[in-house]
C-alpha cells in the first residue's frame, strides 16, 4: 500500500504570552475549513508553544553574573543571553562566534535552544519547559474537538555537524513512536540490516518545516498526513544517547 504523504500549514495569529495553544489551533483549523482526520500528526513550532507557556524573557531583566560576561566576550554573545544559557543548559562545550553548543534536556543544542527570532526587540524565547508534556495536552484538546486519534510533535531547527543549513528534531511528542526500528528489514540484495533505525519524528518535523519556514511564514503548524503511521495511546519518549555513547560528543578533543 503506498503512502500518500499530503503536508497542511495551519496559519494562526500572532502567538502572545498566556494564548491557549491548543485552543487557538482549533480556532485556526476551523477558520481553513479543515477538519483533522485519524491518524494526522501535528507538527507544532516550539517557539510558538514556549510563548504561549511564558517561556518569553525580556533580556533588559537579566542581570549576568561573571562567568556568563566571561563567555559571552569569548563567543561573541550577548552577556545577557549567555546568562539564560548557562540556566538552560546542563554543560557547555565550546563554540563559534555567535553561538555557544551546549547539552540541553539531553540533547546537543546551540544557545540552549534559546530564540531571538519571532521575538520583540530584546526579547527571546526558551525551549519549553516540558516538550512531551505539552504535546500531551494539545494532543487531549484536538482530540476532544475533531473527534479522532492524532498525534502530535513539538519540534525545533537544528544544524548538523559540518552542514550548512536547518533541519528538524523532535523535542517532544504524544501519541507516536519516534523511532522506527528498522533492525531486521532486508535491503535490496537481501541484507539484514543490523543497526539502523528511523527517526520518524524528527524527519516529520523536517519535512514540516519546509512549509513553517524560519523567518515571518506565520505557519506555527503542520498537518502531516498518509505517512501511515498508527497512533498509539501510550506516551513514548524520544530516545536519546548518553554522551559517552554518542559519536560526536565522545569524539570531541577535551
Amino acid at each position: 500500500m503506498e503512502n500518500n504523504l499530503e503536508l497542511i500549514g495551519i496559519r494562526t495569529p500572532i502567538i502572545n504570552v498566556g494564548d491557549d495553544m491548543g485552543t487557538v489551533l482549533i480556532q485556526s483549523i476551523q477558520d481553513l475549513r479543515l477538519k483533522l482526520q485519524h491518524n494526522d500528526i501535528i507538527v507544532l513550532a516550539e517557539s510558538a508553544v514556549a510563548t504561549a507557556e511564558g517561556r518569553m524573557v525580556d533580556l533588559k531583566n537579566i542581570n549576568p553574573g561573571q562567568q556568563a560576561i566571561e563567555l559571552g566576550r569569548r563567543y561573541c554573545v550577548d552577556p545577557r543571553e549567555m546568562e539564560l544559557i548557562l540556566e538552560e543548559c546542563s554543560e557547555v562545550i565550546g563554540g563559534v562566534p555567535g553561538a555557544v553548543l551546549t547539552i540541553t534536556k539531553g540533547n546537543m543544542s546551540p544557545n540552549a535552544g534559546i530564540d531571538g527570532s519571532n521575538a520583540p526587540d530584546d526579547c527571546v524565547v526558551l525551549l519549553p519547559e516540558d516538550p512531551a508534556a505539552s504535546a500531551m495536552r494539545i494532543r487531549k484538546q484536538l482530540q476532544e474537538a475533531f473527534q479522532c486519534r492524532l498525534g502530535v510533535i513539538i519540534g525545533d531547527s537544528r544544524t548538523q555537524p559540518m552542514r550548512l543549513g536547518c533541519v528538524g528534531i523532535a523535542l517532544g511528542c504524544d501519541g507516536i513512536l519516534p523511532v522506527e526500528d528498522a533492525r531486521g528489514s532486508r535491503d535490496l540484495f537481501g541484507k539484514q540490516l543490523t543497526i539502523t533505525r528511523k527517526a520518524t519524528a524528527d524527519n516529520m518535523v523536517s519535512a514540516a518545516q519546509l512549509l513553517m519556514g524560519e523567518a515571518g511564514e506565520g505557519i506555527p503548524a503542520v498537518i502531516v498526513r498518509g505517512y501511515g503511521m498508527i497512533v498509539v495511546d501510550e506516551n513514548v519518549e524520544i530516545p536519546i544517547f548518553s554522551k559517552e555513547e554518542c559519536m560526536y560528543y565522545s569524539n570531541i578533543s577535551k
